[in-house]
């Protein structure tokens, strides 16, 4: 039986350490957090290689007595508590006593420490939490922490560190979300030698917000101030059409400490209810103001999660508040290419939201809108002969090698007998390009049934596929019977009816057709690069699988300030949607975890895929509908890449009985 035995004070520090210290990050909140309880009013963080080798953070508070800087470095040793009551009002970020000795048993470490009344500052420095001298020293009132060789002494948490390009991202969430916490202070972050991150200190929210976020994200949020049963809410939140594809932009912050709460995703997100895009989250920055002794911050030792007194009063208070903001603000889209700057309307901010390049331009208001422009048929045009050779090579790229035959006259439909669809057709250059001659627009369209195909043979001179891929259902004569809202493919076969969902069935056949080996995507060079900013763990993540995105036709590099420039896109992608496509890549990715790499490029796929798609609701051509009902009737297409089916069946002995035809 072995033995019991009382551990080492080295390790129960590594130990304590490990709850404390996950990452440079950790590092960097912890002594931004003791910066701001000591007054500073400036704090200013430098990292190299990630903060694994530094991490300096500068700042200006009250100072650390002479006599007192080696016990800061002790074990739940704080100014910040005394007796146990005060436990139940914590009103400071820390409170514990246990992040200096954590980081100064992972590092080698060196402070700098002066108060205002003192002549002199005091230097000490320390390895593994060992004491190796204290003097001494010249330096400004305030302290300046040094970290250096992380985890050194703790191989096992080393191997598990990221990439210098990851962590110092995280370093940079982490200062971004207590600048937005702490508006009051001013903060700098050097990176490398550059200069990453600069808020003014000017105690106003939406300063902090503009140089966090940028411009163009700042210009998407209206104010947000509510109150309710001992709970108060601040902030701002995104206009519904400002709502990104990832919940990163949420911060919530109570009592000043950044936490993340479920409770007030949903709240913010239900008060968006019937206002946004399926698929997109708003975004916001909440402040919410607490009773100290209704809050419980001591649950979690990163401290990020805490826990309320009521839930209820908590959800109200941020339901109501965001409602409210949303149903005051009578902000309008702008027209394609407008731009209007952010005005103050009756002590009130409201903005624009981001512009939609892809959205065609509302009309004024009693003005009826223009005709469509009338281009003779025997006219050649550019954009014809553009498209004529987008549809070929559409044509090659989709479908086997075939040639289709002239329908008989019986079977030919005439164009006057066609109504003209009531929506505008897919955007050229889609994969699947729109195919002259009339849409089908929930009209019956016969389909010559293909004849039958002998045992081997390896004919193209029909409509038919190869052979070797087709099946009895494709043998047995179908036609397509229309089409439902535009969105579902009506195929009718024999005794039986089939759904098919166009936009997941072609979602297949271009993931199907990317995966293979000699896929190579037509990329198109931007005139002008995007430049967009995602937030840092997303940017990291994209820079550091440059290479499997080139392989798809981005190119995508470093522009700085947290930005990324794409200099060149798949030629199917339109320009307004470069960043959502790219920020759902960063959090497949992210969902990705430690997988290979071809795992990874799938799941790139997955949403190029999607992307390159028909979409739902898109008028499509009688051409475009067959082909993709053809690869769902060959056995081709079964579901989609995200493992939906593409296809419902229903037999013609159930549709009977729903009309009490039979029993």
């Amino acid at each position: 039986m072995p033995h019991i035995a009382q551990l080492s004070p080295h390790v129960a520090d590594l130990i304590a350490a490990g709850e404390v210290v996950e990452r440079p990050a950790s590092v960097v909140k912890e002594l931004t957090e003791n910066a701001i309880d000591a007054g500073a009013r400036s704090v200013t963080v430098e990292i190299q290689n990630g903060g694994m080798t530094l991490i300096r953070v500068t700042d200006d508070g009250c100072g650390i007595a002479p006599e007192e800087v080696q016990t800061a470095f002790l074990r739940h040793a704080t100014s910040k508590i005394k007796t146990e009551y005060d436990l139940e009002a914590i009103g400071t970020l820390g409170f514990r006593g246990e992040a200096l000795a954590a980081i100064a048993s992972v590092s080698r470490l060196e402070v700098l420490t002066r108060r205002p009344e003192d002549d002199l500052g005091t230097s000490l420095a320390l390895e593994g939490g060992v004491v190796l001298g204290q003097e001494e020293a010249g330096c400004p009132v305030g302290t300046t922490l040094l970290v250096r060789d992380l985890f050194y002494n703790t191989p096992a948490r080393l191997k598990f560190m990221k990439k210098d390009a990851a962590e110092g991202a995280a370093c940079l969430a982490s200062l971004q979300r207590q600048a937005l916490a702490h508006p009051e202070v001013a903060f700098k972050l050097i990176r490398d030698g550059r200069q990453e991150l600069l808020t003014p200190g000017d105690g106003k929210l939406h300063s902090a917000l503009y140089a966090v976020l940028g411009r163009e994200l700042a210009l998407g949020f209206v104010p947000v101030e509510g109150s309710g049963e001992d709970v108060s809410v601040s902030g701002f939140v995104s206009l519904p059409t400002c709502c990104r594809g990832t919940r990163g932009y949420q911060f919530f912050f109570v009592n000043g400490r950044y936490v993340k709460s479920k409770s007030i995703t949903a709240a913010v997100e239900q008060a968006y209810a019937n206002q946004r895009m399926v698929g997109k989250f708003p975004g916001c920055v909440l402040h919410l103001t607490v009773k100290l002794n209704q809050v419980d911050v001591n649950v979690h030792p990163t401290k990020q999660e805490v826990k309320f007194g009521s839930e209820r009063q908590v959800f109200s208070a941020v339901y109501y508040a965001v409602l409210s903001a949303l149903g005051v603000d009578k902000t309008r889209p702008a027209a394609e290419g407008a731009v209007r700057p952010m005005v103050v309307e009756q002590g009130r901010q409201t903005s624009l939201p981001l512009q939609d390049f892809t959205a065609p331009p509302s009309p004024v208001k009693g003005e009826a809108p223009p005709p469509p422009k009338v281009i003779p048929k025997g006219e050649p045009t550019v954009r014809r002969m553009a498209e004529a050779a987008r549809s070929a090579l559409a044509e090659e790229a989709v479908s086997p090698p075939r040639s289709v035959p002239t329908p008989s006259p019986v079977e030919r439909i005439a164009p006057s007998t066609l109504s003209a669809p009531k929506e505008p057709p897919s955007p050229a250059g889609r994969d699947l390009p729109e195919a002259p001659g009339p849409a089908c627009s929930g009209h019956a369209a016969p389909v010559v049934p293909p004849p039958a195909v002998k045992e081997g043979s390896a004919s193209t001179e029909d409509n038919t596929l190869p052979a070797s891929v087709l099946t009895e259902e494709l043998r047995e004569p179908w036609r397509i019977a229309g089409e439902l809202f535009h969105t579902y493919i009506l195929v009718e076969q024999g005794e039986k009816a089939l759904l098919i969902d166009k936009h997941a069935a072609h979602e297949r056949m271009n993931f199907d057709r990317m995966r293979q080996e000699d896929y190579a995507p037509m990329s198109q060079l931007l005139l002008a690069p995007v430049i967009f900013t995602p937030i840092p763990e997303e940017g990291a993540l994209l820079l550091e699988h440059l290479e499997e995105l080139d392989r798809v036709g981005f190119q995508v590099e470093d522009f700085g300030g947290g930005s990324l420039a794409v200099r060149s896109v798949p030629d199917y992608l339109e320009v307004g949607d470069i960043e959502a496509a790219l920020t759902e890549i960063a959090g497949k990715l992210a969902l990705s975890g430690v997988t290979g790499t071809g795992e990874r490029r799938d799941e790139i796929l997955h949403t190029m895929a999607c992307k390159a798609a028909i979409k739902g609701g898109w008028t499509s051509a009688p051409e475009e509908l067959e082909r993709v009902a053809r690869a769902v009737l060959s056995g081709q297409v079964k579901y989609c890449p995200h493992g939906r089916p593409v296809a419902v069946e229903l037999t013609r002995a159930e549709l009977e009985k729903q009309f009490k035809r039979r029993t």
